[in-house]
This record gives structure tokens, sequence and C-alpha cells, in this order.
């Protein structure tokens, strides 16, 4: 049982920052192009304000005030009550689509569904636009990580960690 605990764990990890980490990868190279470009002061302007916005909404608000808490939070559980399953499908597990309350997995799968919609729309978007756009998401994604990796040594390493997995 310590070799899951551990496997899930580390699985669970790996899998979420992975899963953040490919989304900025792709999304860098298109807002660094727009950036190259060179942008009117318009742009510069719709930049600065969007990527101050996603910090915000999506680093600050999202992520590391909800998601990452959480997400360490339910790492912490899967290292505390190990499954085969839960071990198996870790990185699903600690986003909140199993074994987790109904809120928890309505939000996980609602957000989903909208990031789905969000990027084919995006997707659309001329650049430099696109890149603009981006440029913000990989900001937020970046703060996200970045709060999900702090987040998770504190629950894997404080004695008490405040916040709830999220668990039925």
């Amino acid at each position: 049982m310590a070799v899951m605990r551990f496997i899930g764990t580390f699985w669970g990890i790996l899998g979420v920052s992975a899963l953040l980490g490919s989304a900025i990868s792709r999304l860098a190279p298109r807002a660094q192009e727009a950036i190259e470009m060179g942008l009117s002061t318009v742009q510069w302007v719709a930049l600065i304000i969007f990527a101050l916005f996603m910090m915000m909404a999506e680093g600050y608000r999202g992520f590391q005030k909800k998601f990452s808490p959480r997400t360490a939070a339910r790492v912490r559980y899967l290292r505390d009550h190990p499954s085969l399953l839960r071990g198996l499908l870790a990185p699903l597990f600690c986003m909140g689509y199993f074994h987790a309350n109904k809120k928890t997995k309505i939000t996980a799968f609602v957000l989903t569904i909208g990031i789905i919609m969000l990027i084919i729309l995006v997707s659309f978007c001329p650049q430099p636009w696109r890149g603009i756009i981006d440029f913000g998401v990989v900001l937020g994604l970046s703060w996200g990580l970045i709060s999900f990796l702090i987040y998770t040594v504190k629950a894997l390493t404080q004695k008490d960690f405040p916040h709830s997995p999220e668990t039925p």
C-alpha cells in the first residue's frame, strides 16, 4: 500500500502539472508571435489590460483561491487514502472529476466544457488578437501552476492543511 500511496500521489501531482504546463507551452509561442509582429498602441493597451484581468480572474481568483488549494488537498487525501482506482486515475481524481462532492464534480465538468468552447472560439481570432488573448491565458495558467505546486508542498508537509478535498 505504501507503493500505491507514493505512485498515486506522484502521478496526481505530475498529471495536473503536465496538463497546465502543456497548455502553457502550446500557447506561449502564439503570444510571442503576436508581440514580435509589432503591436499598435491600442493592441499594447489591450494586451496589458487583458493580462492584468487574467492574472486576477484566472490566476488569483480561479487558481490561487479555489482550484489550487482544493486540488492540493485532494493530493493529500490521495496520499492518506490510497485506492487502486484513485491511484490509476490520480490526475482526474485530484481535479475533482470523481469521488468528489456534487458541486466539485459539476464545477470540474462545466469548466472543462467552457474551456473547450473558449479554445474553439479563440482559434478563429486572427493574430495579433489571438496572441494577446493567449498572453493573458499563459500568465493565468503560470500563476495557477505555481500556486498548485506551492499549495501541494504545504499540503504534503504541514501537519494541518486548512483546505477541504471536497470528498463525499
